[in-house]
């Protein structure tokens, strides 16, 4: 059941009558969890009771870290039980994290270490495995979206969050199916808040989920799936392609990825707020920051967060001086990286972010003490030039993530100076395939920033938004206008894959 298909929209009406038509809470979730379960179940019926199954482990775990400790102990051996039940819940917090880490490992990343291993050791035997378990068993879809919601709730539960008591509201956080392939990661104890305060949606937050569906739309079926297919053409025959023709690929990857997932979130957003949730914001525009710490404070701004709370400042963040901090974040980004995907390609983007990251601290730390290497930051050229840096950074680094295979990704950075195109390459994909030619599609990818620029300046300057009547207006247009203009056949969404 694809986010946006008919069966999709008949489904989500369906359920939205049935859920605002019961009356009590319970009744409601009730009606949200069947529903997620039949959600996923369209998708892969085979991984729901394992599901369930982690969902049932994580709840209880949770209630045995959460249990309070007994108080009817004598006060001389106080001291001692408050020891052992501090030990207790630090190894019920390890035995849920190590659960959670074993699921992702065993699913995700087997055929990547037994490929690893067996190139590394000559070791034929265990690339045979890794070739099988890839073409046999494939990943439930959002597992590590999943694993991670159930880590970030064990771990808040440790830190002094309360444990819930209500499998069911548990159930119907973790199931919850607007967010449950691709995210926005959520935490369990805002998401309680909004259960116990649930009401049906007012006029305008009925509006703005309806028009958040739309904007999806368009991002999605409109923008980002048409340049997928530049993206395909062209990053499929590199050989035959010159560097102009990978640069624009390569950009419009960029925006493509950003596109379809950003839309996938509207989408998410907009259903969770006609069932009347409000789930958090995943984009801020990322393409628009000026260094490549902003960029991770306003790209996948969830997964940004969860890093930060329960990875970088764990190990100690940037409290224990410069040279430790750089290590830090190195060490979240290349975790950063292998979370995306079981492949050498992610493993260089994560560094490639990290060593960015490390970059612009010592160039921050540099700043704070030559004033006047602050204020060229601070100037016109260089807010410029910090721009440039960080997206060329940024749009190149995309390369290893949609070729994880370094073969194919070294071959791109290769040629992307020097080379010309192949005679018949232009000819085959500009002419006869897409019906256009590089400079048309360059002008787009500029106006797409042109557009976002304006957005961002309006949204964050101006503080203007469009007018409730003018959305609803244009909610059915923009709507139609995916479904007639998407292409024949709509690929998934990328981060269907991570």
């Amino acid at each position: 059941m694809n986010f946006l298909s008919i069966v999709y929209g008949l489904f989500l009406i369906s359920i939205l009558g049935i859920y605002w038509s019961v009356e009590g809470r319970s009744l409601r979730l009730w009606v949200l969890v069947i529903a997620s379960l039949v959600f996923y179940s369209s998708l892969q019926i085979q991984y729901v009771p394992m599901l369930m199954m982690i969902t049932l482990v994580t709840y209880y775990v949770g209630r045995a870290i959460g249990a309070p400790m007994d108080w009817r102990i004598e006060n001389d051996r106080w001291q001692f039980a408050q020891q052992d039940w501090d030990r207790r819940r630090l190894k019920l917090l390890w035995v849920g994290i190590i659960l959670n880490l074993l699921l992702l490992v065993g699913f995700k990343y087997v055929p990547f270490l037994l490929e690893t291993i067996g190139g590394g050791l000559q070791w034929t035997l265990a690339e045979t495995h890794a070739d099988w378990i890839r073409a046999n068993i494939i990943a439930p879809l959002g597992l590590s979206f999943f694993s991670f919601e159930c880590i970030a709730y064990l771990v808040d539960v440790y830190r002094g969050a309360p444990a819930t008591k209500s499998f069911l509201r548990f159930s119907a956080y973790k199931l919850f199916f607007p967010k449950l392939i691709s995210g926005p990661i959520t935490r369990f104890h805002p998401f309680a808040t909004q259960i116990q305060t649930l009401k049906f949606p007012a006029a305008s937050q009925l509006t703005e989920g309806l028009w958040l569906i739309a904007c999806g739309a368009v991002k999605k079926l409109l923008i980002a799936d048409h340049l997928g297919t530049v993206v395909d053409l062209i990053f499929g025959n590199v050989e035959r392609a010159g560097s102009g023709d990978l640069w624009l690929a390569t950009f419009a990857y960029g925006f493509q990825l950003y596109l379809d997932f950003s839309g996938y979130v509207d989408v998410a957003r907009g259903s969770a707020l006609l069932l009347g949730f409000d789930l958090p914001q995943n984009f801020n525009f990322p393409y628009l920051c000026t260094n490549i710490a902003d960029f991770w404070r306003r790209w996948h701004m969830t997964l940004g967060e969860w890093i930060r709370n329960y990875l970088y400042f764990p190990l100690g963040g940037s409290r224990q001086g410069l040279l430790r901090t750089c290590l830090n974040l190195l060490i979240v980004m290349l975790i950063t990286g292998i979370w995306h995907g079981a492949a050498w390609g992610f493993v260089v983007w994560g560094g490639l972010h990290g060593l960015a990251m490390v970059l612009h601290r010592l160039t921050d730390a540099l700043s704070k003490r030559w004033q006047l290497l602050q204020g060229w930051w601070h100037s016109v050229p260089g807010v410029l030039l910090a721009w440039m840096l960080t997206q060329a950074m940024v749009f190149t680094t995309w390369i290893f993530f949609r070729l994880p295979d370094l073969r194919e990704s070294g071959r791109v950075v290769q040629r992307l100076f020097g080379h010309t195109a192949d005679v018949q390459f232009a000819q085959k994909v500009y002419v006869e395939t897409l019906q256009t030619d590089r400079l048309h599609l360059a002008l787009l990818l500029g106006l797409l920033l042109v557009a976002m620029t304006i957005a961002y300046f309006i949204h964050r300057h101006l503080k203007l938004q469009l007018h409730l009547s003018i959305k609803m207006l244009l909610i059915p247009i923009c709507l139609f206008a995916a479904w007639l203009l998407a292409p024949n056949e709509a690929p998934p969404y990328i981060y269907f894959d991570f």
